[in-house]
């Protein structure tokens, strides 16, 4: 009986940890946000280490034109943090789109939205 117990409480506690995905848990610029300066990267952490060369950042116009310079990457210094640079980018609002995969082999994404106000 013991046995019994002592082995469903070691299984019990493994799948925590076997079934975490990387969650986003901030963005540059964040989302929802209305900004004056024109970001040069999007940015996006996560709670979890990446698998480099499974992630991806997109980033279209309201046209639905892809905008970003397509050099998306895992941050080298830093393996929970995605990136990709910006071109010069027009006041105007843009959609991120983004797809991950952590080191543990699991796929997540997730969108959001940013606003660049027009210069007073």
């Amino acid at each position: 009986m013991v046995i019994v117990l002592c082995c469903i409480s070691l299984f019990s506690q493994w799948p925590l940890s076997a079934r975490s995905h990387a969650a986003a848990t901030r963005a540059e610029p964040p989302a929802g946000a209305t900004v004056k300066a024109r970001p040069t990267k999007i940015r996006i952490w996560f709670d979890s280490a990446l698998k480099p060369g499974h992630c991806i950042i997109r980033v279209q116009n309201s046209s639905g034109k892809q905008i970003d310079n397509g050099d998306c990457r895992v941050n080298p210094s830093d393996e929970k943090l995605l990136e990709v640079t910006l071109p010069s980018l027009s006041p105007g609002t843009y959609h991120v789109t983004w797809s991950v995969v952590s080191h543990d082999g699991h796929k997540t994404n997730g969108d959001y939205t940013f606003t660049i106000k027009p210069e007073d």
